[in-house]
Protein backbone atom coordinates (compact mmCIF):
# COMPACT_ATOMS: atom_id res chain seq x y z
CA UNK A 1 0.00 0.00 0.00
CA UNK A 2 3.03 2.29 1.04
CA UNK A 3 4.48 1.60 -2.45
CA UNK A 4 1.22 2.27 -4.37
CA UNK A 5 1.23 5.69 -2.40
CA UNK A 6 4.36 6.83 -3.41
CA UNK A 7 4.05 5.56 -7.04
CA UNK A 8 0.77 8.06 -7.12
CA UNK A 9 2.17 10.81 -6.08
CA UNK A 10 4.96 10.72 -7.69
CA UNK A 11 2.95 10.28 -10.99
CA UNK A 12 0.83 13.71 -9.72
CA UNK A 13 4.06 15.21 -9.19
CA UNK A 14 4.99 14.73 -12.56
CA UNK A 15 1.66 16.15 -14.18
CA UNK A 16 1.96 19.68 -15.26
CA UNK A 17 0.41 21.97 -12.50
CA UNK A 18 -0.51 25.12 -14.72
CA UNK A 19 -2.11 24.04 -18.10
CA UNK A 20 -2.99 27.03 -20.85
CA UNK A 21 -5.12 25.74 -23.94
CA UNK A 22 -4.71 28.47 -27.04
CA UNK A 23 -6.92 26.49 -29.16
CA UNK A 24 -10.77 25.87 -28.78
CA UNK A 25 -10.71 21.82 -29.34
CA UNK A 26 -7.52 21.58 -26.88
CA UNK A 27 -9.90 23.93 -24.58
CA UNK A 28 -13.01 21.12 -24.77
CA UNK A 29 -10.38 18.39 -24.36
CA UNK A 30 -8.79 19.69 -21.38
CA UNK A 31 -12.24 20.57 -19.87
CA UNK A 32 -13.47 17.06 -19.95
CA UNK A 33 -9.61 15.65 -18.65
CA UNK A 34 -7.99 18.17 -16.31
CA UNK A 35 -7.41 17.54 -12.58
CA UNK A 36 -9.36 19.90 -10.90
CA UNK A 37 -7.37 23.52 -10.65
CA UNK A 38 -4.93 21.99 -13.32
CA UNK A 39 -6.15 24.32 -16.34
CA UNK A 40 -5.71 27.35 -15.60
CA UNK A 41 -6.90 29.21 -18.79
CA UNK A 42 -9.07 28.57 -22.25
CA UNK A 43 -9.83 30.47 -25.05
CA UNK A 44 -12.23 33.20 -25.92
CA UNK A 45 -13.91 31.47 -28.20
CA UNK A 46 -14.28 28.23 -25.01
CA UNK A 47 -16.68 31.09 -23.39
CA UNK A 48 -19.20 31.78 -26.33
CA UNK A 49 -21.88 29.13 -26.63
CA UNK A 50 -21.73 29.60 -30.68
CA UNK A 51 -18.59 26.80 -31.29
CA UNK A 52 -18.14 25.74 -27.61
CA UNK A 53 -20.20 22.89 -25.89
CA UNK A 54 -18.68 23.81 -22.49
CA UNK A 55 -19.08 27.19 -22.65
CA UNK A 56 -20.50 27.12 -18.90
CA UNK A 57 -17.80 24.97 -17.62
CA UNK A 58 -15.27 27.60 -19.97
CA UNK A 59 -16.90 30.21 -17.95
CA UNK A 60 -14.84 29.52 -14.75
CA UNK A 61 -11.64 29.80 -16.22
CA UNK A 62 -9.67 33.14 -17.34
CA UNK A 63 -9.97 34.03 -21.07
CA UNK A 64 -6.68 34.37 -23.12
CA UNK A 65 -6.71 35.65 -26.40
CA UNK A 66 -3.73 33.02 -27.65
CA UNK A 67 -1.07 35.87 -27.64
CA UNK A 68 2.36 34.79 -26.77
CA UNK A 69 3.27 37.35 -24.49
CA UNK A 70 -0.50 37.39 -22.46
CA UNK A 71 0.08 33.04 -22.45
CA UNK A 72 3.75 33.75 -20.65
CA UNK A 73 2.04 36.03 -18.07
CA UNK A 74 -0.03 32.89 -17.05
CA UNK A 75 2.99 31.42 -15.85
CA UNK A 76 2.14 27.77 -17.56
CA UNK A 77 4.10 24.59 -17.29
CA UNK A 78 2.27 23.72 -20.44
CA UNK A 79 0.40 25.04 -23.40
CA UNK A 80 -2.16 23.07 -25.17
CA UNK A 81 -2.36 24.01 -28.83
CA UNK A 82 -3.64 23.15 -32.47
CA UNK A 83 -1.33 22.53 -35.18
CA UNK A 84 -2.84 25.48 -37.13
CA UNK A 85 -1.79 27.66 -34.18
CA UNK A 86 0.30 30.57 -35.16
CA UNK A 87 4.18 29.03 -35.68
CA UNK A 88 5.25 32.80 -34.13
CA UNK A 89 2.98 31.77 -31.30
CA UNK A 90 4.28 28.32 -30.72
CA UNK A 91 8.34 28.37 -31.53
CA UNK A 92 8.17 32.19 -28.81
CA UNK A 93 6.78 30.06 -26.19
CA UNK A 94 9.16 26.86 -26.36
CA UNK A 95 12.20 29.28 -27.13
CA UNK A 96 11.06 30.83 -23.19
CA UNK A 97 11.45 27.61 -21.96
CA UNK A 98 7.58 26.43 -22.32
CA UNK A 99 6.51 22.91 -23.12
CA UNK A 100 3.62 23.35 -25.93
CA UNK A 101 1.96 19.86 -26.86
CA UNK A 102 0.15 20.14 -30.32
CA UNK A 103 -3.11 18.84 -31.69
CA UNK A 104 -4.39 18.07 -34.97
CA UNK A 105 -7.74 18.66 -35.40
CA UNK A 106 -10.46 15.47 -35.93
CA UNK A 107 -11.07 14.36 -39.74
CA UNK A 108 -12.86 11.62 -38.38
CA UNK A 109 -14.35 10.11 -35.50
CA UNK A 110 -11.86 7.48 -35.35
CA UNK A 111 -9.57 10.59 -34.49
CA UNK A 112 -11.28 11.07 -31.24
CA UNK A 113 -9.99 8.41 -29.18
CA UNK A 114 -7.20 9.48 -31.10
CA UNK A 115 -7.01 12.87 -29.26
CA UNK A 116 -8.31 12.13 -26.18
CA UNK A 117 -5.33 9.60 -25.35
CA UNK A 118 -3.05 12.36 -26.11
CA UNK A 119 -4.90 15.04 -23.90
CA UNK A 120 -4.75 12.06 -20.98
CA UNK A 121 -1.24 11.78 -21.78
CA UNK A 122 -0.51 15.03 -21.29
CA UNK A 123 -1.99 15.95 -18.55
CA UNK A 124 -0.79 12.81 -16.60
CA UNK A 125 -4.69 11.94 -16.94
CA UNK A 126 -4.56 8.64 -18.49
CA UNK A 127 -6.79 6.95 -16.74
CA UNK A 128 -9.06 9.01 -16.88
CA UNK A 129 -9.07 9.33 -20.79
CA UNK A 130 -8.99 5.45 -20.99
CA UNK A 131 -12.59 5.72 -19.56
CA UNK A 132 -13.79 8.09 -22.11
CA UNK A 133 -12.32 6.30 -24.75
CA UNK A 134 -14.27 3.05 -23.87
CA UNK A 135 -17.26 5.38 -23.48
CA UNK A 136 -16.99 6.98 -26.67
CA UNK A 137 -16.35 3.63 -28.20
CA UNK A 138 -19.27 1.82 -27.05
CA UNK A 139 -21.75 4.46 -27.56
CA UNK A 140 -20.33 4.78 -31.31
CA UNK A 141 -20.72 1.49 -32.03
CA UNK A 142 -24.20 1.60 -30.37
CA UNK A 143 -25.65 4.72 -32.42
CA UNK A 144 -23.88 3.32 -36.08
CA UNK A 145 -25.97 0.13 -36.54
CA UNK A 146 -25.72 -0.94 -40.18
CA UNK A 147 -29.17 0.81 -41.52
CA UNK A 148 -31.84 -1.42 -44.01
CA UNK A 149 -31.23 1.96 -46.69
CA UNK A 150 -28.67 4.46 -46.50
CA UNK A 151 -30.51 7.79 -47.62
CA UNK A 152 -28.28 10.35 -49.81
CA UNK A 153 -26.95 13.59 -47.97
CA UNK A 154 -25.74 16.48 -48.76
CA UNK A 155 -24.01 18.99 -46.68
CA UNK A 156 -23.98 22.56 -47.99
CA UNK A 157 -22.06 25.79 -45.83
CA UNK A 158 -22.03 28.72 -47.23
CA UNK A 159 -20.09 29.73 -50.12
CA UNK A 160 -21.30 26.59 -51.68
CA UNK A 161 -18.67 24.26 -48.78
CA UNK A 162 -19.31 21.58 -47.99
CA UNK A 163 -18.04 17.85 -46.93
CA UNK A 164 -16.80 14.69 -48.62
CA UNK A 165 -16.42 11.69 -46.89
CA UNK A 166 -13.12 11.92 -45.46
CA UNK A 167 -13.67 14.83 -42.87
CA UNK A 168 -15.26 14.37 -39.77
CA UNK A 169 -18.88 16.13 -40.87
CA UNK A 170 -18.74 13.44 -43.87
CA UNK A 171 -18.02 10.80 -40.95
CA UNK A 172 -20.66 11.97 -39.24
CA UNK A 173 -22.69 10.99 -41.68
CA UNK A 174 -21.67 8.31 -42.57
CA UNK A 175 -22.13 6.76 -38.89
CA UNK A 176 -25.65 7.78 -38.97
CA UNK A 177 -26.38 5.73 -42.23
CA UNK A 178 -26.16 8.20 -45.26
CA UNK A 179 -24.50 8.23 -47.82
CA UNK A 180 -22.88 11.29 -49.41
CA UNK A 181 -23.60 12.78 -52.19
CA UNK A 182 -20.51 14.56 -52.28
CA UNK A 183 -18.47 11.71 -52.92
CA UNK A 184 -20.28 11.46 -56.22
CA UNK A 185 -19.28 14.71 -57.43
CA UNK A 186 -15.78 13.76 -56.66
CA UNK A 187 -15.18 15.60 -53.44
CA UNK A 188 -13.31 13.44 -50.76
CA UNK A 189 -12.63 16.02 -47.62
CA UNK A 190 -13.80 19.69 -47.80
CA UNK A 191 -14.20 21.86 -50.93
CA UNK A 192 -16.91 23.64 -53.28
CA UNK A 193 -20.07 22.15 -54.40
CA UNK A 194 -21.61 24.28 -56.73
CA UNK A 195 -25.11 25.01 -56.64
CA UNK A 196 -26.37 23.93 -59.82
CA UNK A 197 -23.74 20.49 -59.39
CA UNK A 198 -26.35 20.15 -56.33
CA UNK A 199 -29.43 19.99 -57.68
CA UNK A 200 -28.52 17.72 -60.16
CA UNK A 201 -27.47 15.52 -57.66
CA UNK A 202 -30.81 15.10 -56.32
CA UNK A 203 -30.20 14.24 -52.95
CA UNK A 204 -32.77 12.57 -50.28
CA UNK A 205 -32.14 15.13 -47.98
CA UNK A 206 -29.78 18.58 -47.65
CA UNK A 207 -28.60 19.61 -44.48
CA UNK A 208 -27.04 23.45 -44.27
CA UNK A 209 -24.68 24.86 -42.30
CA UNK A 210 -24.88 27.64 -40.02
CA UNK A 211 -26.59 31.00 -41.69
CA UNK A 212 -24.79 33.62 -39.86
CA UNK A 213 -26.77 37.00 -39.35
CA UNK A 214 -26.29 39.29 -41.87
CA UNK A 215 -26.17 40.21 -45.69
CA UNK A 216 -23.10 38.75 -47.24
CA UNK A 217 -23.74 37.29 -50.63
CA UNK A 218 -22.13 34.20 -49.51
CA UNK A 219 -24.89 33.20 -47.96
CA UNK A 220 -27.68 33.42 -50.92
CA UNK A 221 -26.98 29.64 -51.54
CA UNK A 222 -28.72 28.59 -48.42
CA UNK A 223 -31.44 29.61 -49.10
CA UNK A 224 -31.75 29.97 -52.85
CA UNK A 225 -35.07 28.91 -54.50
CA UNK A 226 -33.72 25.81 -56.95
CA UNK A 227 -32.91 23.87 -53.53
CA UNK A 228 -37.04 24.47 -52.67
CA UNK A 229 -37.97 23.64 -55.62
CA UNK A 230 -36.45 20.18 -55.48
CA UNK A 231 -39.28 17.62 -56.08
CA UNK A 232 -38.44 14.28 -52.69
CA UNK A 233 -35.71 16.16 -51.66
CA UNK A 234 -36.04 17.17 -47.65
CA UNK A 235 -34.40 20.42 -47.09
CA UNK A 236 -33.55 19.69 -42.96
CA UNK A 237 -32.84 23.32 -42.37
CA UNK A 238 -29.60 24.25 -40.15
CA UNK A 239 -28.19 21.11 -38.78
CA UNK A 240 -24.72 21.85 -38.13
CA UNK A 241 -23.85 23.59 -34.61
CA UNK A 242 -20.87 23.19 -32.04
CA UNK A 243 -21.26 19.47 -31.60
CA UNK A 244 -19.48 19.52 -34.86
CA UNK A 245 -16.71 21.76 -34.64
CA UNK A 246 -14.22 19.75 -32.51
CA UNK A 247 -12.91 15.76 -32.09
CA UNK A 248 -14.58 15.00 -28.45
CA UNK A 249 -17.23 12.88 -27.44
CA UNK A 250 -19.79 15.79 -27.74
CA UNK A 251 -19.71 14.53 -31.75
CA UNK A 252 -21.64 11.90 -30.54
CA UNK A 253 -24.50 14.06 -29.96
CA UNK A 254 -24.04 14.85 -33.95
CA UNK A 255 -24.71 11.31 -34.57
CA UNK A 256 -27.58 11.28 -32.82
CA UNK A 257 -29.17 14.16 -34.32
CA UNK A 258 -28.39 12.41 -37.96
CA UNK A 259 -29.60 9.37 -36.53
CA UNK A 260 -32.92 10.89 -36.09
CA UNK A 261 -33.03 13.03 -39.30
CA UNK A 262 -32.23 9.84 -41.41
CA UNK A 263 -35.16 7.94 -39.68
CA UNK A 264 -37.47 11.29 -40.67
CA UNK A 265 -36.48 10.64 -44.01
CA UNK A 266 -36.86 7.28 -44.00
CA UNK A 267 -40.44 7.78 -42.76
CA UNK A 268 -41.09 10.43 -45.50
CA UNK A 269 -40.52 8.22 -48.40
Amino acid sequence: MAALLVSAALVLADAPQRVVSINLCTDQLALLLAAPGQLVSVTRLSHEDTDSVMGDQARALPANGSGAEEVYLLKPDLVLAGTFTSMATISMLRNLGIEVVQFAPARALSDVPDRLAQMGEALGREAEATAMIDSFNADLAALSAAPAQRPRAALTYVNNYSSGRHSLAGDVLFAAGFDNVAEEAGLGSVGVLPLEQLVLLAPDVIIQGRNYPGAARAEDNLDHPALSSLKGTYLAGELTDRDWVCGTPTVLNAVRTMVDLRRDVEARQ
